[in-house]
């Protein structure tokens, strides 16, 4: 999903000017920050000091917040918005899917939801993915499939340096424009949904607020890079993905390796998703937990859900725009920075309190705003 947003940060800078690039920044140091507090809550000191790993998932956090209410509510809550983003998430990667083969392929007198069945099918095995192992490797070609579109696309934008001017940035603003940028650029850095699984998973956890600096250090880098070159050399010409905005030879090749990253991120958020539900499902009965045949009738299950919610769903991105609005700027934004208030306040330093306070308000109008830039898009759609 990075990837596909990250197609839209020249798109960004075309609305947001100058102020894009510092959201860029922002966004990293923002996401980075709220990663490493979402971790801090899984600690708790012991009686010598010690910084001991008490909690192992977002759910166990959530439900130590609100157990004075109910011993399991945030637990649902948190749960319940991380499937809905999840299942959100695969069913856009198979909704681009089917537009990117549209696009390769427009000769051939086939439907875009046609294109999107056809993408499933090389995604039913899917169903007999059990381990985390597998799907780290599956990202990690993913990973280097998106390095090889960024190469492309900067190397084709240096070709064309003698185009560059600055005078193609804007100054002026105009406000909902502005929020789409923001929207994009945000949402291209998420990913606290994955951090404490990610950390428990380790070898070594205490590197990970350093990995955590380096990431995002170096996607900042990279995607102001990319962004910065591709908007110089296309400015009022470019486009919402700037794939689109290439000759047409270099076109069809980064929509199949964008084609190829989309079906290889498939894996993460869908075995997230039913590791979730399994993870529900063995407080009630350890046995059927561990049952092959339910396994694969839950995956079996989501896999089904995604390819109809993709097939049926009408003006699907408007959707999708609102439940993230929703769903992502909670779980990056307000749930850590709440959690982290709640369960380390006596320990916090003013300038933290502020910080963490500070981001609630940021992440609280933020999806505000997200919210009512959707609902107004869907209301116009259906007239």
């Amino acid at each position: 999903l990075q990837g596909i947003f990250v197609l839209g940060l020249p798109y960004a800078l075309l609305h947001s000017g100058y102020s894009g690039l510092l959201l860029i920044v922002l966004a990293a140091a923002l996401c980075c920050y709220t990663g490493k507090i979402l971790i801090a809550c899984l600690y708790e000191e012991n009686e010598d000091g010690q910084l001991i790993r008490v909690r192992d998932t977002y759910e166990d956090i959530a439900n130590a917040c609100c157990k004075k209410l109910s011993p399991s509510l945030g637990g649902v809550v948190v749960n319940v918005t991380q499937v809905v983003e999840l299942i959100m998430t695969c069913i856009l990667y198979l909704v681009a899917s089917g537009n990117l083969l549209s696009h390769s392929f427009p000769y051939v007198p086939v439907t875009e939801k046609t294109w999107s069945v056809i993408a499933f099918v090389t995604l039913l095995p899917c169903i007999f993915i059990r381990t985390l192992k597998i799907v780290s490797k599956l990202s990690q070609l993913c990973s280097l499939v998106h390095f090889v579109i960024i190469f492309v696309v900067i190397t084709y934008c240096l070709t064309q340096i003698h185009q560059w001017s600055w005078e193609k940035f804007r100054l002026s603003l105009e406000f909902e424009d502005f929020l789409v940028s923001v929207g994009v650029i945000i949402f291209s850095y998420t990913s606290q949904i994955f951090l404490p699984t990610l950390e428990g998973n380790m070898k070594n956890p205490g590197e990970f607020r350093c990995m955590l600096n380096w990431t995002h250090f170096f996607a900042c880098i990279l995607k102001t890079t990319f962004a910065l070159t591709a908007f110089l050399t296309w400015g009022e010409k470019t486009k919402e993905v700037i794939t689109d905005n290439l000759p047409s030879f270099l076109e069809t090749l980064v929509n199949l390796c964008l084609l190829t990253k989309a079906l290889l991120s498939y894996p993460l958020p869908f075995f997230a998703a039913t590791e979730i539900v399994y993870s529900c499902v063995s407080k009630d009965n350890h046995s059927n937990y561990r049952s092959p045949l339910l396994g694969l009738t839950v995956r079996g299950s989501f896999l089904m859900l995604t390819l109809l919610m993709a097939m049926f769903t009408p003006h699907f991105a408007l959707l999708m725009g609102l439940s993230g609005s929703v769903t992502g700027a909670a779980m990056t934004f307000l749930l850590p920075s709440l959690f982290h208030l709640k369960l380390k306040w006596k320990k916090l330093s003013f300038l933290e309190k502020c910080a963490d306070i500070s981001v609630f308000i940021l992440g609280f109008l933020c999806s505000l705003a997200g919210i009512v830039c959707s609902i107004k898009g869907l209301l116009e759609v259906f007239g």
